[in-house]
């Protein structure tokens, strides 16, 4: 193991790699129960059965891609495990499958198309998405345009992740609501606590128990931020996963419940993963779907379109992704960019076209793995621990889904408070540096996509460059990236 990984050489153990892996797990198991939900809308009991869609088909769906979805974890972090050799994980991208079951699973619905035909049109898409993603991998344009990033896009793009990460963990406990005058709010506790004694909408009397209850997850992630950051700061090692257990612990404790184990669906899962997920993509109704005149996606021109656009979108959410934890880890390079990034790539690119093989969306490096950075992980041996974990969810997912998600929470706040700090070397006063800098920092958190805030970044860089004669040959690059997401923009809602 030593001269496989060479922990010595990274200033690691054992110990601490499988602290790390069991870290990036724990902030990543939600995908396990939240992937299937997303591109199933919800499955037998979903919004899109309330619209009048089959039950039965749509917790078939969700069958498939529940397993599908762990398969593409397990192969996607196995590849960084043990061809990359860097503590990276992946897994079904947030934002790209709800895209996905917009457009392929109930947009089918809504234009009378199977659903299952709808899905395996999908599946198509993410496909050939893949299979353009590993072209510009192997061929070294991916790396290219990595390193001729804008210097300060590089400093603000994990600033950037750092925010948007925090900003997930603060809407999945709780701590930060809608509102529909400013967007969102802090969570009204005294809204909760005048409710006790009255009548909800069941016609129960809400109770002081009941009330504790809806405030706990907003408390859970609150403390639990506090617990990691007091324990970073005494140089405990495994602050974060002791952080994510004592949090769960003190969600029971505070709500009372017991957690449940059910272990009755798992083998229905894996029949209707073989029945429509696994090679799904080779279905000939999902292609012609796809390109097809009389297809709900809408010809050939809107296909090329929606695969450049899950292409686009994966791959600068992993470059995005790459930069924030490499810079974490101390492991960029002379250039600053994150070292053996054309293995990175290729794990990458090889996962999203082995996802749709397995019959999920598109499988991407995941921005919580810098929470097993933060824990130490410096090595392959990190995603080969998480890796593990996820292929066990396959027989035991009900034990992954005892960890709630407000425990998670916290992990992902302090990452964001680490993460932030490389901002603080973009050049401030230079406005060529500062505004792009910044659109990059805001439009992530904003818009909710990683990918967004750097072509709004790109954009900004470009036009300020430009009109104030700062332009070079250098920058070529970053202006198709540019104008790509311009098209990108004009062309596909996202």
């Amino acid at each position: 193991m030593e001269n496989f990984f060479r922990l010595k050489e990274h200033g690691t153990t054992v110990r601490k790699e499988i602290i790390a892996g069991l870290t990036t797990f724990f902030a990543m198991a939600y995908i396990v129960l939240v992937n299937p939900n997303q591109i199933a809308a919800g499955g037998s009991a979903g919004w899109l059965v309330q619209e009048g869609a089959d039950a039965a088909v749509m917790g078939q769906l969700w069958n498939a891609v529940f397993i599908a979805s762990i398969l593409g974890a397990v192969i996607g972090t196995l590849l960084y495990a043990l061809y990359a050799k860097l503590p990276y994980a992946q897994a079904c991208g947030m934002g790209l499958n709800s895209f996905f079951c917009t457009t392929f699973v109930s947009g089918a619905y809504f234009s009378q198309v199977d659903v299952i035909t709808g899905y395996h049109a999908g599946l198509v898409v993410i496909f050939l998405s893949g299979i353009l993603f590993m072209a510009i991998s192997l061929t070294g344009a991916r790396k290219y345009i990595a390193r001729n990033m804008p210097d300060c896009l590089k400093k603000a793009i994990p600033a950037g992740i750092g925010l948007f990460i925090a900003f997930i963990g603060f809407q999945d406990a709780g701590v930060i609501q809608a509102n529909q005058y400013t967007l969102t709010q802090l969570f009204d506790f005294h809204g909760v606590l005048a409710t006790i004694g009255t009548t909800n909408e069941a016609g129960e009397t809400v109770t002081v128990a009941m009330a504790v209850a809806q405030i706990a997850p907003v408390v859970v992630a609150l403390l639990g931020f506090v617990i990691i950051a007091v324990l970073t700061k005494k140089n405990v090692k495994g602050s974060v996963l002791i952080g994510i257990v004592a949090s769960t612990v003190l969600y029971y404790v505070l709500t009372l419940q017991v957690p449940s184990f059910d272990f009755g669906n798992v083998s229905q899962s894996f029949k209707d993963f073989a029945d429509i997920g696994f090679l799904g993509v080779f279905d000939p109704a999902g292609w012609k779907d796809v390109f097809g005149a009389g297809g709900h996606v809408g010809g050939i021109f809107n296909a090329v379109m929606l695969v450049i656009t899950f292409c686009l979108v994966d791959m600068f959410d992993t470059l995005g992704t790459l930069y924030g934890t490499a810079s974490q880890a101390d492991m960029l390079d002379e250039n600053g960019d994150p070292i053996r990034l054309g293995e990175a790539m290729t794990c990458d690119s090889t996962a999203t076209l082995c996802g749709s093989l397995f019959g999920c969306s598109t499988v991407t490096t995941f921005v919580e793995c810098s929470t097993g950075v933060v824990a130490g992980g410096r090595t392959g041996l990190t995603s080969l621990v998480t890796a593990i974990c996820f292929a066990c969810c396959l027989v035991l997912s009900p034990i992954a889904s005892i960890v709630p998600i407000c425990a998670i929470a916290p992990a992902l706040i302090y990452v964001g408070v680490l993460m932030l700090k490389g901002f603080a070397k973009v050049d401030m006063n230079d406005p060529a540096q500062a505004a792009p800098a910044f659109m990059a920092l805001i439009m992530m958190v904003l818009t909710y996509s990683i990918s967004n805030g750097i072509g709004m970044g790109a954009i900004v860089y470009v036009l300020v460059t430009l009109f104030t004669g700062k332009y070079t040959k250098k920058d070529i690059m970053v202006t198709v990236i540019a104008l790509l997401f311009v098209l990108r923009f004009v062309m596909v809602t996202m």
